[in-house]
């Protein structure tokens, strides 16, 4: 398979330059020349495979250049072994609606079913390439400790992580700092996630570092992500028993990478009837899904802080896709909203977003409500960002099976969750230590030269 930058169809890649760069050198983002869907006895085929076997086979019509079919199958068994559950995700019924937990990995979120395959990637690549790379990350809060714990003690690999000081979960935070390997570099930025990111990006854009240092990104941007995190939507989508019934998904997301996963997953033959995505009140997304107005506005700390984002990177393949797969109008519209922070859709491409997407926003109050009330009906306790997911399908009135993706364990919001019921959620016990462990991480401002100088002084 090859692949295009979503700025510049002229030049074709490979998985590996995919996989390696992340971010193209243009500022695009990587999608497929081609789109790949499975047939309907493709699809059948599909059913009643375990998770790691569905991996497999969705994985690797993207992967065929870069690994073989047999060491694809190790590295995926490799990488789920960690898993507290035997088939990395479970499926619940809660009240009229079912609810995908994806928080059973070594950092209790979602991220880590993606990001522990690209380490074991990363390690896979470096075995068979005498090569030095050097990961630079930003997160809000999630991100960071799941790519840690895949990258962590790798030979030629560092990682640097920027995260926002102030402005994620302690435990988020702690997750993190207390990682001991000495490939493992966290940096707290004076600023927001959106900051953290835009210092990563240029970063990327600056050909003369990128290449100086061997620069590689596991933000949500990076392909390899998209692919791995689809898995989940044909995983649950087979679970469920009556498909006489359409299926939708309510997934709470701030950077777009997750319900565009969904997407793929759609594109590739899956029956989705629609994804519905859920936000904070940071409703970029909600705003251009509802009313057409993908306007930048200024970042509001909330409890659920995976969230707090005003620009959406994932949302540039969507726009590809909405304009034909033009990379020159594609490039025009990013350049217009890096300028103006804006992009206004007309109403004909918004009827294109709203046959699949479909979007819902709620304030601190609601997302509070939501988590007592799911305690005090089911002894549930739903996480921030996993409530906006199911308090959306409230606001978005659909019919059918309706799947809420939990992305994170509750025990990595204490101050949410003791808020809105009074209670503390428990870290499970393999990750209590993080709570008293020291932890080490720089406090930098939001300069880029700065971080260039950190980096690139640890690198050496």
């Amino acid at each position: 398979m090859n692949y295009v930058s979503t700025r510049d169809k002229s030049k074709v890649f490979k998985f590996k330059d995919v996989f390696l760069k992340g971010l193209a050198d243009d500022g695009g983002l990587f999608v497929p020349e081609v789109e790949f869907k499975f047939n309907d006895e493709q699809l059948n085929s599909l059913k009643g495979l375990d998770y790691n076997q569905l991996a497999k086979e969705i994985i690797s019509p993207f992967v065929d250049d870069f690994i073989n079919d047999d060491d694809l199958t190790k590295i995926i068994g490799k990488s789920y072994s960690s898993f507290r559950k035997n088939n990395v995700i479970d499926l619940i019924k809660v009240e009229d609606r079912f609810i995908l937990e994806l928080f059973h990995g070594p950092t209790l979120a979602f991220k880590d079913v993606a990001m522990q395959l690209l380490g074991n990637f990363y390690e896979y690549y470096l075995e068979k390439n005498d090569d030095k790379i050097n990961i630079v990350v930003a997160t809000s809060g999630d991100t960071g400790a799941a790519a840690i714990e895949a990258i962590k003690g790798k030979k030629n690999l560092n990682i640097f992580v920027l995260h926002p000081h102030n402005r994620i979960s302690s435990v988020q935070r702690k997750i993190m700092t207390t990682v001991k390997d000495n490939n493992v570099f966290n940096i707290a930025i004076n600023g927001n996630f959106d900051d953290c990111q835009n210092l990563v990006k240029s970063m990327f854009e600056d050909r003369n570092f990128s290449k100086s240092i061997n620069m590689s990104g596991v933000n949500s941007i990076n392909w390899a992500r998209i692919i791995a995190q689809s898995v989940y939507y044909f995983y649950s989508y087979f679970l469920i028993e009556d498909k006489t019934k359409p299926i939708n998904f309510s997934v709470p997301t701030g950077n777009f990478g997750d319900v565009y996963a969904g997407y793929l997953a759609k594109k590739m033959g899956l029956p989705i009837n629609k994804l519905v995505v859920a936000t904070n009140q940071n409703d970029i997304l909600h705003r251009a899904i509802s009313e057409g107005k993908y306007v930048s506005e200024k970042v509001s700390e909330t409890l659920s802080p995976s969230m707090d984002i005003q620009i959406a990177s994932n949302f540039e393949r969507l726009i590809y896709d909405l304009n034909n797969k033009d990379d020159q109008i594609t490039g025009n519209i990013m350049k217009s909203i890096k300028k103006n922070g804006s992009y206004i859709i007309d109403k004909f491409t918004l009827k294109k977003i709203n046959s699949d997407f479909l979007s819902a926003s709620l304030n601190e109050n609601e997302i509070l409500k939501t988590i007592s009330k799911v305690y005090s009906k089911n002894n549930l306790i739903l996480d921030p960002h996993t409530a906006i997911g199911f308090a959306a399908f409230e606001k978005v009135k659909l019919d059918g099976n309706n799947i809420v993706l939990a992305t994170a364990h509750p025990s990595k919001f204490p101050d949410a969750i003791n808020k809105a019921i009074k209670m503390n959620a428990e870290l499970p016990k393999e990750l209590q230590y993080v709570l008293s462990e020291k932890e080490n991480y720089d406090i930098i401002e939001n300069n880029l030269e700065s971080i260039k100088k950190h980096i690139t002084e640890r690198v050496k």
